[in-house]
C-alpha cells in the first residue's frame, strides 16, 4: 500500500484541530471540516484547507480521521448525505478515532468493507493537553497492513501507538482504559476527601502520594479538572458492553454513581444525551 500524504480531519475542535496542525508540520497535505466557523477559522490559520463537507474532505484524502463525540455524529458524517460514502474512492481509508462502544465500531467496519473503504479504530487518550503537545497515545485496531501505511501521520501527533487487534479491539482498549481511569478518579476524591475531614491538606497529601503505592495518572494530572465531560458515556459503553457479554461488574457500576456525585458536588454540568 502506497505511503499516506493526504489527510483528512472531520472534527476541528480540541482535539481535531491540534491534530491538524501537527500533521500540517510533518508535511501532510491535511483537509478539514467542522460545522463551527470558529473551529474551521482556527484550523485555516494553522495551515488546514478548508472543505465544505465530509465529502469534499473524503474526496481530497487517502485517510480520513473522524474525530466527533458520539455514535449518530459517526454515522451522520460517514454516511449522511454529505458524508465520507458520497465521496469515497479506492483504497480511502477511514479511521475512527471517536470512543464509542466496540460493537457499533465492529458493525461499522463491515458496512464499510462492502463499500470497498477501510476502517481503521484508533481512539486516543491522555486528553487535550497531550493533542496539544502531540503526544496523544493511539489504541489502534484494524487492517495492518494500511495501519502501518497510516502510521507517519499518526506519529505525528501520537508518541506511543499501538495494535490490538481486528477493527473493534481498540474501542475495547479505550472502554478498559476509561474503566480504570474513572475508578481511579473515585478513588482520589474519596481517599483525598476522607484524609481532609481527618485534618490532613489534601495538596499536600497529593504531593505525597504522587511517590507513594497509590500514585496513579488521575490523581497527578488532576483528571476532575478537566470537567470529565465524556464519564458517563464511557460507563455507559462499559456497562452496556459487560450486561452484552453477560459479565458482572460492579465496580463499574459504582464509580459511575460516584463520578455522577463528583460533578454534581464541583457544579459541572450533567451531559444530555445525543437523540
Amino acid at each position: 500500500m502506497r505511503s499516506i500524504k493526504k489527510v483528512g480531519l472531520l472534527g476541528l475542535g480540541k482535539m481535531g484541530e491540534p491534530m491538524a496542525r501537527h500533521l500540517v508540520a510533518r508535511g501532510f497535505e491535511v483537509y478539514g471540516y467542522d460545522p463551527v466557523n470558529a473551529a474551521c477559522a482556527k484550523a485555516a490559520a494553522g495551515g488546514v484547507r478548508l472543505a465544505a463537507s465530509a465529502r469534499e474532505v473524503a474526496l481530497a484524502s487517502e485517510l480520513v480521521i473522524v474525530v466527533v463525540g458520539f455514535d449518530n455524529e459517526v454515522e451522520e458524517v460517514v454516511f449522511g448525505r454529505d458524508g465520507i460514502v458520497a465521496g469515497s474512492h479506492p483504497e480511502l481509508i477511514v479511521a475512527l478515532a471517536s470512543t464509542v462502544a466496540p460493537r457499533y465500531a465492529r458493525a461499522l467496519a463491515g458496512r464499510l468493507q462492502e463499500r470497498q473503504i477501510t476502517l481503521l479504530d484508533i481512539p486516543l487518550t491522555r486528553g487535550e493537553q497531550a493533542a496539544a503537545s502531540g503526544k496523544l497515545l493511539i489504541l489502534g485496531a484494524g487492517d495492518e497492513t494500511a495501519f502501518e501505511a497510516c502510521r507517519p501521520a499518526f506519529a505525528s501527533f501520537a508518541s506511543d501507538i499501538f495494535h490490538l487487534g481486528a477493527a473493534g479491539a481498540g474501542q475495547v482498549g479505550k472502554m478498559v482504559n476509561n474503566l480504570i481511569l474513572w475508578a481511579c478518579t473515585a478513588a482520589n476524591e474519596e481517599g483525598l476527601r476522607l484524609g481532609q475531614a481527618l485534618g490532613v491538606d489534601p495538596e499536600r497529601l497529593r504531593a505525597a502520594l504522587h511517590h507513594s503505592s497509590a500514585q496513579n495518572w488521575s490523581m497527578d494530572l488532576r483528571a476532575e479538572d478537566s470537567g470529565m465531560p465524556w464519564a458517563e458515556k464511557d460507563m455507559m459503553i462499559v456497562l452496556r458492553e459487560a450486561d452484552l457479554a453477560r459479565m458482572s461488574l460492579p465496580l463499574s457500576g459504582t464509580t459511575k454513581e460516584v463520578i455522577k456525585g463528583l460533578k454534581i458536588r464541583m457544579g459541572l454540568p450533567m451531559p444530555d444525551a445525543p437523540e
